[in-house]
């Protein structure tokens, strides 16, 4: 490593370490301040801070080996998660807020009344909080590995006497941990990763444990613009490289032209439209269009929804999804497509390669391009910025799951339920950062065991395919219960092992998980009904949107004010959705040179133009929806809760 490289990588070191230490005293001070920043969040930083942890070291690598493998349409099923967010910021957001939890497990006592409220939050914080915080904490740390091997030569700097050491436990344990298992020197190089997953951690470790959401946030802010800042020089000096972007889909379409990897031809791979692309059966299809809702946060639940509970308003928890979805999905698309373009042609895939070693080589090219196009300087920004986007991936795992821990299995099972005693704040807080230690050690664990990004993000995905309807329903109506979330995560469970060894096709496996998980859990819902008084506690508390007729009816209010809340808050999502994916399509079509659509009747220029201005010209209607006033008669923005 060159050494401005690593005064590059030291400095973002040494502002997360300060980050911590300046923000440890409120972090002490309870779990509101160490959790939830005391509820101080502006919007866009609460916004950067998503779309920081979003960014993820192994979400360019993904990108890239979905490119390579399913072309750019298959991007669809990343970027459709901004119906989410935006679900999130213009219906639920302030209901989060308003409902004043400190966890999204804490909601179910709230939400539900008698023993399942309490049995399905313990559910939540050991399902959510710690089985699939942990799987995605351990993919992101099996990231880590193809950034950290091919630049980060422990061997080469430590004195051998201290490098024996790591390198004899490595070699005792026997798990390889390179990137190639079977290549030279496995155990130096596993090592060696061992090595820097280990200072990572510890450092990522020391920030957030020490200043909690504080000092997450305020690194993630520096992330996101190291991120953005690296990247976008990655794509130049590959873009320069060819000569610009024409030259890119030339070469693509003259070395491609008899088929590329998986034997696709040029125009399915630069495809952004299910006529051009080469996988859009309606099961794909399907599942594209639904996937944001058939996920595990369909409404916020986890650190999003952590992120809108700790914004100062409501107005800045919709402006948090908003910056999110803009940033997450149309600035940071922009800079992946050529890199992704640009790299498939000038380091192309071995002849033969298919299936799990295509894939895996593809997501692989992402760090090998950096190693051999970027001069130093160059090559240590974006290095740090990979680090970086691995650090607040981890740190706001930890942090996350480590609420859980604390809020909900210490404080309200073992404390209260079980000892009957109520725990000091200071006390909680030490507990707290305890609980960072044994979430990253389950994570640490869980990533000895996977094999590649993308399968293990599949297998997440199914899991929470089930959950997702339900969760959002709970909050739009009243008829949901608490067991009949319960059911819908033990159906999730017990059909995840049969979807997979029975069904072969990714799709339909999702569609089946999400229809059987949800008939499900509504079917229990409706003949276990929740007791009135803890629904009039939660409707006047939260305000939430929807079918909440007779509940409000008994409490004196219009029972339809609900329902066209819904409808302004979905009318604000779905213009805002269009307008990101119009001007989506409309920019990646202009720069990868696209083909149009099969129906489109005129030539490329026209399309661009048409998406451009479709996505414009509803910026001041979903700005009007989202952000107007609310409708006369309504009081839930005034009445927040103490």
């Amino acid at each position: 490593m060159h050494p401005v490289d690593a005064l590059i990588l030291l400095a973002f070191v040494a502002y997360a370490v300060a980050a911590g230490l300046r923000s440890r005293r409120l972090a002490s001070q309870g779990l509101e301040e160490y959790f939830l920043a005391g509820r101080s969040l502006s919007g866009w930083r609460a916004g950067i801070s998503m779309a920081a942890t979003q960014f993820a070291a192994d979400t360019p690598l993904l990108v890239t080996g979905l490119v390579a493998t399913a072309g750019l349409f298959a991007l669809w099923q990343l970027w459709v998660y901004a119906l989410a967010f935006l679900l999130m910021g213009f219906v639920l957001a302030p209901s989060w807020r308003r409902a004043r939890v400190l966890t999204d497990a804490e909601l179910a006592e709230l939400r539900y009344g008698g023993r399942a409220a309490l049995v399905l939050r313990t559910l939540k914080a050991l399902y959510f909080g710690t089985l699939f915080n942990c799987i995605v904490l351990a993919w992101v740390l099996f990231a880590a590995r193809a950034i950290a091997e091919p630049f980060l030569v422990w061997n080469e700097w430590l004195p051998e006497g201290v490098y024996a050491l790591p390198l004899g436990v490595v070699r005792a344990v026997g798990v390889p941990l390179a990137v190639d298992p079977a290549g030279p020197e496995v155990w130096i190089r596993s090592t060696n990763n061992v090595v820097s997953i280990a200072a990572i951690v510890a450092f990522t470790l020391f920030y957030s444990a020490t200043g909690g959401l504080r000092s997450v946030v305020a690194t993630d802010v520096l992330q996101f613009a190291l991120a953005m800042g690296g990247t976008a020089l990655y794509m130049g000096f590959v873009v320069h490289h060819f000569g610009g972007m024409g030259p890119v889909v030339e070469r693509l379409q003259e070395q491609f032209a008899a088929g590329g990897p998986g034997g696709m031809l040029p125009d399915q791979i630069l495809a952004l439209t299910p006529s051009r692309a080469r996988e859009a059966g309606l099961a794909v299809l399907a599942v594209f269009a639904l996937q944001w809702f058939i996920q595990l946060n369909a409404d916020g639940t986890g650190y999003l929804a952590q992120r809108s509970m700790a914004c100062r308003s409501d107005r800045d928890a919709k402006l948090a999804s908003v910056v999110f979805t803009f940033a997450q999905v149309l600035l940071r698309s922009l800079l992946w497509l050529p890199i992704a373009l640009g790299l498939l042609v000038l380091l192309p895939p071995e002849p033969g390669l298919a299936g799990e070693a295509l894939r895996q080589d593809r997501e692989l090219s992402f760090v090998r391009g950096i190693a051999e196009l970027l001069p130093w300087g160059a090559t240590g920004l974006m290095l740090t910025a990979l680090l970086a986007a691995l650090a607040s991936t981890i740190d706001t795992h930890l942090n996350w799951g480590a609420s859980y821990w604390t809020r909900d299995l210490y404080e309200r099972l073992l404390c209260r339920a079980w000892l009957g005693r109520e725990p000091s704040p200071r006390t909680l807080v030490w507990v707290a950062r305890a609980a960072n230690v044994g979430i990253l050690a389950i994570g640490l664990a869980v990533m000895t065991q996977l094999t590649s990004i993308e399968r293990t993000w599949r297998v997440a995905l199914l899991l929470g395919a089930g959950t997702g309807p339900l969760l959002v329903l709970r909050w739009l109506w009243w008829r949901i219960s608490a067991w009949g979330e319960v059911a819908c995560v033990a159906a999730s469970l017990v059909a995840a092992p049969l979807l997979l060894a029975r069904i072969s096709d990714a799709a339909l496996r999702l569609l089946v998980m999400a229809a059987l998980a949800t008939v499900v859990g509504v079917a229990v819902s409706l003949v276990t009904p929740e007791p009135r008084e803890r629904l009039l506690a939660f409707f006047q508390r939260a305000r939430p949107p929807g079918w909440w007729g007779p509940v409000a009816a008994a409490l004196g209010e219009d029972p339809r004010a609900g329902v066209r809340r819904l409808a302004r808050g979905l009318g604000a999502m779905a213009t805002a959705g269009l307008c990101v994916f119009s001007l989506l399509t409309g920019l990646a079509a202009w720069i990868c040179r696209s083909p149009v659509p099969a129906s489109w009747p005129a030539d490329r220029g026209l399309w661009v133009a048409a998406q451009l201005a479709l996505g414009l010209a509803l910026v001041p209607v979903w700005l009007r929806l989202g952000f107007g006033s609310e409708e006369p008669g309504y009081t839930g923005a005034q009445e927040e809760p103490r």
